[in-house]
């Protein structure tokens, strides 16, 4: 996108900011029991909460025009396939779903659903009047945006809590699948708090077996009440339908962030300044806790240093809240607003003690070198999780793509999510600090990269 549409788009959301004012939800009561039928004739029924959800549910449509950088770029590389009558259409359009959050007009939904959008048309329920929203602001790292359209008297959804949530809980999701229309498909909470899934940079998931398809992105996912538990996001298949394991971002984490960006504009996060990992088999025996996160490195004159944290130091609790892993513990630093002063309880050498940690703004220190290696390439290193995921061989060493910006010089030479870049030049790459040294020491604008795919190695030319 051309920086001046950028720097008007950047005016346009600031005006937005300025003009809106605290926000508040409509939050459910809290959950006093669960029940099952009691009686012969009695026919267990969810229809008036789900009746009560589907009133906040909106279809979203969004158009993107490519840039003629891109068609340009395309256009070869079809030719050869489809011969020269290959046209290609300038323009892209998704379908997707969202969640009323405020009776003016708020509506929660993916950013991939309306990420990068020319224009953005929302349908109310039972309605055949569309809408044209305004982006209110996008977390692309959570996968959660705001749209605003103007209206009064809409139906908000009525808020659940992700510390009620169990497993084996009743959930439905509610959106617009393959954009047949309002449609609600039920199942079970199978799994929470899931990462590592290699889908966003900050994952706390419910996983579930409602059937999700395209065009559920942005919808609901509620309880037997009717209560929003999360935003349904994405699926795991091998074959493109529903394979009975989805994914929604859990609900107190849409709250956080759907707060942020329409009383902010956009999403702050705060710095605890450590670098964290999991604990092992191996390390379990050596702490008295079976869970939380190991502080692996701590970045000098951090908050965390300031604090007195130490490497091998084990963070088993932020303000009183449990934490099971390292993402989680990224997870609940993330949510605080820079500024906020946080209590970190720790594990060392067998004692349990506290402290308080004054975060400072992520924004300050976020430069992650990896996303800077390949313009329009997300990187991450490859954890256990995602190498039983993707089923990489145990041999296989190098930095994992997670994402691929369509117009980008990666895409082009047929870069995808899923590729592992396992040298660079002369070097081989174990991890994102090898790739990182590697692409600075490596002579010549032009690199070569070897990827590796499902078995194979390929080399490719990028900047």
């Amino acid at each position: 996108m051309p920086r001046r549409y950028l720097l008007l788009s950047s005016i346009l959301s600031a005006v937005l900011t300025l003009q809106a004012a605290a926000v508040t939800f409509d939050e459910m009561p809290p959950v006093t029991k669960r029940v099952m039928p009691n009686g012969p004739n009695e026919v267990l029924s969810f229809s008036p909460a789900v009746e009560r959800a589907k009133a906040s549910i909106v279809y979203i449509s969004s158009k993107q025009t490519r840039s003629q950088k891109y068609m340009e770029q395309m256009h070869p590389f079809f030719e050869q396939f489809f011969g020269r009558r290959y046209n290609p259409n300038p323009h892209r359009q998704s379908l997707g779903s969202g969640v009323i959050v405020t009776k003016d007009g708020y509506i929660v939904t993916n950013n991939h659903v309306v990420e990068d959008a020319d224009t953005i048309m929302v349908k109310l329920p039972d309605s055949q009047k569309e809408y044209r929203a305004k982006l209110v602001g996008s977390d692309p790292k959570s996968d959660i945006a705001v749209i605003r359209i103007d209206a009064e008297g809409l139906t908000p959804i009525r808020m659940g809590s992700s510390a009620e949530l169990q497993i084996g809980d009743i959930v439905f999701a509610i959106g617009n699948p393959f954009g047949v229309g309002l449609s609600v498909s039920q199942g079970i909470v199978s799994a929470q708090h899931k990462s590592g899934i290699g889908i966003n940079e900050y994952e706390n998931f419910i996983q579930t077996d409602a059937s999700i398809n395209p065009g559920n992105s942005g919808g609901a996912l509620v309880d037997s009440r009717g209560a929003l538990i999360g935003i349904n996001s994405a699926i795991i298949t091998r074959s493109g339908g529903n394979n009975g394991i989805g994914f929604a971002i859990e609900v107190d984490m849409v709250k956080s962030i759907a707060k942020k960006l329409i009383e902010d504009g956009s999403v702050t996060r705060g710095y605890l300044g450590v670098s964290i990992g999991n604990m092992t088999k191996e390390l379990q025996s050596l702490y008295k806790h079976e869970q939380g996160a190991l502080l692996n490195d701590i970045v000098v004159d951090s908050p965390a240093a300031k604090a007195g944290l130490k490497r091998g130091d084990l963070i088993i609790a932020v303000d009183g809240d449990p934490i099971r892993n390292a993402a989680d513990l990224k997870n609940r630093v993330g949510m605080y607003r820079p500024g906020s002063r946080v209590k970190i309880t720790y594990e060392r050498d067998g004692d349990t003690d506290s402290v308080y940690v004054n975060l400072t703004d992520l924004g300050e220190h976020d430069t992650n070198d990896a996303d800077a290696v390949f313009e329009g390439v997300s990187l991450q290193n490859i954890d256990a999780q995602q190498r039983y995921r993707l089923r990489i061989p145990d041999d296989v060493e190098g930095v994992l793509v997670t994402e691929v910006d369509a117009e980008s010089d990666a895409a082009m030479q047929g870069i995808r999510p899923g590729d592992i870049i396992v040298q660079l030049e002369n070097t081989p790459v174990t991890d994102i600090a090898s790739l990182v040294k590697a692409h600075k020491n490596a002579k010549g604008k032009i690199k070569r990269v070897y990827v590796y795919r499902k078995g194979q190695v390929y080399v490719v030319a990028l900047p």
